[in-house]
């Protein structure tokens, strides 16, 4: 009996030890007092007080994977970067001294992910998941942000600031693409469909994936796959794509100079930044080498094993600072930034980019995962209504909350499937039978709002042709030639001008390298200036790459004369 109240009292008295320690460490842990591991980059003084690691080398490594990051939003991205130009990260061996070792996606998450290195301690940042299987050992799993424990700023000298971390913790939890559980947008990624990740249904709220097979188009299919109904809806994506593109550019113009001109800036110290950390590698390895070098030199030489283990580490040494120098030598020296005043030539140049946003949002350069992080920058989700007949809903949801609704025109099969198909064959009809060739009346159709099945935004004369031979009416004359004003020229006329193959022209427009809209009448019209005509040489020439002239279009519709 009295041995059992012992061992009870024992066992309270331990379980109230257990306890005030728990609550001192918790205490301390409120305080941002607990003396916890610290990562690479940050260190104790003797005084306890922490403080960032005096190596420059490992403040700038640091340092240059957060701006990389704010740059290229993905782990992945900063991963290759790295690695590409042979910068190695910091990080700790197993007796807790500093190494470098080449850049892993996880390394670069550790980082990126880590609240100390934006001054903050933490307490609490995982928990225990309760085991499988019957015998197996608890798993300890990371709590979501909001569920740290504690949290303290500001009592760590900071890499980062808060917002910044947040930020970059935002970026990484929306790149993964599990939207089933936490309903995130994912990583922008190549292929054309604009709307990757972002596109949702206006009809059951659920995400819409995408489909390339014929020919690209988004497509609902949640419910067809979680609980066996049918399709919800799909919707052919190029007009959406376009739409909602030029929805983008048009709110981004106002600010497209500032834009330009600050996406310049990041550019440019972000090239910076790489320039300068390769530097410091080098010179890290160029210190590795010496003290290699004055290891060997004071070793023994009768010491065989000894002298042939230095030589070797020193070889090495050696070999690692030829790779560092390579590796600077490969990137673009920086350029001599000096102060000088803005000439009026150049301010004209600088004002002549305003506009040419579009230009280069089209360029076949261009990636498709770049257009998609632009557009991402600025909207947060899109949805969509494949709406009845030929006309389809887009809602952007903006980046702050605001809303645009777009209409958007969709191809059909026919003109009976457009909204105003049957107001448009009898106004054509009409016009046919007072004898109104079918170009012109595709030119007033399309002045009127009409369009043709699967062009968006005009009449074609070959609908034109198409319905009225349908009804049984035919033109008092064939159309020999085009008519237009002198101060333009046709491609068989630009061809004789300059000497060249007309089909070269044609092949140009094709493949987009000269840009230019077609006349309601369905021909190419060229201005009769001399710039154009040198322009045009020069594309001819490879002076220059691509050629737009949509800006320059006639004043006059063309039209043919019988």
């Amino acid at each position: 009996m009295l041995l059992g109240l012992k061992g009870s009292i024992s066992e309270l008295e331990l379980h109230t030890i257990r306890s005030r320690l728990t609550a001192g460490l918790l205490a301390k842990a409120e305080r941002g007092e607990l003396a916890v591991m610290l990562p690479i980059g940050l260190m104790r003084d003797p005084s306890g007080v922490v403080v960032k690691d005096p190596d420059m080398a490992v403040q700038g490594r640091l340092g240059l994977v957060f701006q990389l990051f704010l740059q290229l939003r993905s782990v992945a991205k900063v991963m290759r970067a790295l690695n590409e130009r042979d910068l190695e990260l910091p990080r700790r061996d197993r007796y807790g001294d500093l190494c470098w070792t080449r850049a892993t996606l996880a390394a670069v998450a550790a980082i990126l992910k880590n609240p100390a290195y934006a001054g903050a301690f933490v307490y609490g940042r995982t928990r225990f998941r309760p085991p499988k299987r019957e015998g197996a050992l608890p798993q300890k799993a990371p709590r979501p942000m909001e569920e740290w424990r504690i949290v303290v700023k500001d009592r760590y000298p900071a890499y980062i600031d808060w917002p910044i971390y947040e930020k970059i913790r935002s970026v990484i939890r929306d790149n993964r693409a599990e939207y089933m559980r936490i309903k995130t947008r994912g990583a922008p990624r190549n292929g054309e469909l604009l709307l990757h990740g972002i596109a949702w249904c206006a009809r059951c709220g659920h995400k819409m994936y995408v489909r390339y097979k014929g020919g690209g188009e988004y497509v609902c299919n949640h419910l067809r796959t979680q609980e066996g109904q049918p399709t919800c809806q799909h919707i052919r994506a190029a007009h959406i794509d376009a739409a909602v593109g030029d929805a983008f550019l048009t709110a981004l113009a106002p600010a497209e100079l500032d834009a330009l001109s600050r996406s310049r800036r990041v550019q440019q110290q972000t090239n910076n930044a790489l320039r300068s950390s390769a530097e410091r590698e080098l010179e890290r390895k160029r210190y590795t080498a010496a003290l290699a070098e004055r290891q060997f030199n004071r070793a023994d030489p009768d010491n065989r094993l000894v002298a042939s283990e230095l030589e070797r580490r020193w070889e090495a040494a050696l070999n690692d600072v030829r790779a560092a120098e390579e590796a600077l030598a490969r990137q673009t020296p920086p350029k001599a930034i000096t102060q000088v005043a803005i000439s009026k030539e150049l301010n004209d140049k600088v004002i002549s980019l305003t506009g040419r946003l579009p230009q280069i949002w089209g360029d076949e350069t261009i990636s498709d995962a770049h257009r998609k992080a632009l557009l991402r920058c600025l909207i947060e989700k899109v949805v969509l209504d494949r709406g009845e007949r030929d006309l389809a809903l887009a809602r952007i949801v903006w980046r702050g909350g605001a809303v645009t609704e777009l209409e958007v025109k969709m191809s059909v099969n026919s003109v009976t499937r457009l909204t105003r198909g049957t107001e448009m064959r009898e106004r054509l009809l009409t016009l046919a039978r007072d004898g109104v060739p079918d170009d012109k009346i595709a030119t007033i159709l399309t002045r009127e709002g009409h369009r043709s099945p699967r062009c968006a935004d005009k009449v074609l004369p070959i609908t034109v042709g198409r319905l009225r031979r349908a009804a049984a009416i035919k033109v008092t004359a064939q159309r020999s030639r085009w008519e237009h004003d002198d101060s333009y020229l046709s491609p068989p006329e630009l061809a004789r001008r300059l000497e060249i193959p007309v089909n070269w022209l044609y092949v140009q427009i094709r493949t987009k390298r000269l840009l230019i809209d077609r006349q309601p009448s369905g021909a190419y019209l060229f201005p009769n200036t001399p710039s154009v005509l040198h322009a045009i040489g020069d594309l001819r020439n490879h002076v220059i790459a691509q050629l737009d002239l949509r800006l320059c279009q006639p004043n006059k519709e063309g039209h043919q004369h019988g």
